[in-house]
C-alpha cells in the first residue's frame, strides 16, 4: 500500500572524534564543514563552532575519556547539524552549577552549559554520576527563535526539543558507530512516516550487515534502499522486501517495526540478533526477532506486538550494544530527545569490538 505524506529519515555518515589534544581544532573544522555543506548561515556556523569548542575542551579537562559525534540530520523537509559529546565519567555532580554562565572549573571557555543551550536550537544534558555524561546540541538551517533555558533537574536537562523527525505524535532519531579501525559502519537504521486506513505513525528499520567494514556497509546501504522503496506498511511485508533486495549479499540481521499511534501499538517482524524494546521510565517490554539471516536463510516472518502508550519509547539496536540494560539504570533519560536517548545508550552499552547502531522513537502523544 502506498504510504501517504511519506518522508524518510536515515542513518548518515557520523564523524567520530576521540578526545585528544587536537580535539577542539578538529571539532571546529569538521563541524564547520558539515554546516557549510548544508548552507547554514554564517551566524549559525559561528554559534555552533563556539559550542563544539566548549564541548571539546570540557571533555579534555573533565572526562576520563570520551568522544564527539557530529552528523547531518534530515527529516520532514528540514536539515540540521547534530553535535553529541559522550564521556565515561566522572559525571556532573552539580548540574545546576554547571549550567550557570561563566562556570569553568579548569580553564575552559567558561561560557557554561546554559550558554551552549541558548546558542543551540535544541539542547540537552544527561549525566549519570560516576558513569558518564552526554551533551547534545542541534543547529537547524531554518533557525527558530532562541529561548531561555529552564532550571535543570538534578540529573537531566532538556528543554522542549526541536526533533530531527516527527509526524503524528512520533519523534525519532538514531546513531551509528563503526568498530575501532574502520571508517564505515555495517549497522544502519531508517525511519519513514506512514499514513493509511487506520494507521498513523512511523515504520522503523534496524539493520546489522554481517561482519564489518565496506562489505557490511554495502549490505546496510542496500537494506536502506529496499526500506525506502518498499510501498508496504506491514512489518512482515517490508522485511520480505528487504530480504529479496539482499539476496546475493552476505546478509544481515534486521528488524522492522511499525509504531502505530492510532491504535497505540508497536508491531515488529525481525530476523537475527536485533534487540527491540518498548520502554518507559520504569518498564521494559521486549519484542522478539526470529533466528535467521535476512537475504540468505530467513524463516517465514512472524509479527509480534505490544501496547505503545503516550510517553513510551521504542528502542531498536544491534548486538553492538549489550542488551543487559534496564530503564532504572538511566533515570530521567527516556523523556528526552531521541538523539540524546540514542547517544547515552550507545555511550554506556556499546561493545568496543563491534559496529554499533541504535534507533529510537518517542511517543509524544497526539
Amino acid at each position: 500500500m502506498e504510504p501517504v505524506n511519506a518522508w524518510v529519515v536515515e542513518a548518515g555518515d557520523v564523524c567520530w572524534l576521540r578526545a585528544d589534544v587536537a580535539l577542539a581544532a578538529a571539532a571546529r573544522r569538521e563541524a564547520g564543514q558539515l554546516a557549510r555543506g548544508i548552507c547554514l548561515p554564517a551566524e549559525t556556523v559561528g554559534r555552533m563552532e563556539l559550542c563544539v569548542t566548549e564541548m571539546a575542551t570540557n571533555l579534555l579537562k573533565h572526562a576520563h575519556d570520551g568522544s564527539l559525534a557530529l552528523r547531518v540530520a534530515r527529516g520532514g523537509g528540514r536539515v540540521a547539524v547534530e553535535c553529541l559529546s559522550l564521556d565515561n565519567g566522572p559525571g556532573i555532580q552539580d548540574l545546576a552549577g554547571a549550567m550557570r554562565d561563566g562556570t569553568s572549573g579548569t580553564g575552559t571557555l567558561g561560557i557554561g552549559l546554559g550558554a551552549i543551550g541558548r546558542l543551540a536550537d535544541a539542547f540537552g544534558v544527561h549525566s549519570l554520576p560516576g558513569r558518564g555524561t552526554v551533551v547534545f546540541a542541534r543547529f537547524w538551517t531554518d533557525t527558530p527563535s532562541l529561548s531561555p533555558i529552564p532550571e535543570p533537574a538534578a540529573a537531566v536537562l532538556a528543554p522542549p526539543p526541536a526533533p530531527a523527525a516527527g509526524l503524528g505524535g512520533v519523534v525519532s532519531g538514531g546513531l551509528t558507530r563503526p568498530i575501532s579501525g574502520e571508517q564505515v559502519c555495517g549497522d544502519t537504521w531508517a525511519i519513514r512516516a506512514v499514513g493509511d486506513e487506520g494507521r498513523n505513525g512511523s515504520l522503523m528499520m534496524m539493520c546489522d550487515g554481517l561482519g564489518h567494514g565496506p562489505l557490511a556497509a554495502r549490505v546496510a546501504d542496500r537494506a536502506r534502499e529496499a526500506f525506502r522503496e518498499s510501498r508496504h506498511t506491514s512489518p512482515v511485508a517490508v522485511l520480505e522486501d528487504v530480504h529479496r533486495h539482499l539476496r546475493g549479499t552476505r546478509g544481515a540481521a534486521a528488524a522492522i517495526a511499525l509504531v502505530d499511534v492510532a491504535r497505540g501499538r508497536v508491531e515488529l517482524a525481525g530476523a537475527g540478533n536485533i534487540t527491540a524494546a518498548v520502554v518507559t521510565d520504569d518498564t521494559r517490554v521486549g519484542l522478539l526477532s526470529m533466528p535467521g539471516i535476512v537475504g540468505a536463510h530467513m524463516p517465514r516472518p512472524r509479527m509480534f506486538e505490544t501496547p505503545w502508550p503516550p510517553g513510551a519509547v521504542l528502542v531498536l539496536h544491534s548486538d553492538g550494544l549489550s542488551d543487559r540494560w534496564k530503564p532504572a539504570d538511566f533515570p530521567g533519560l527516556f523523556g528526552q530527545d531521541p538523539a540524546m536517548i540514542a547517544g547515552q545508550l550507545l555511550n554506556q552499552m556499546a561493545v568496543r569490538r563491534d559496529d554499533a547502531g541504535i534507533a529510537v522513537a518517542v511517543h509524544r502523544g497526539p
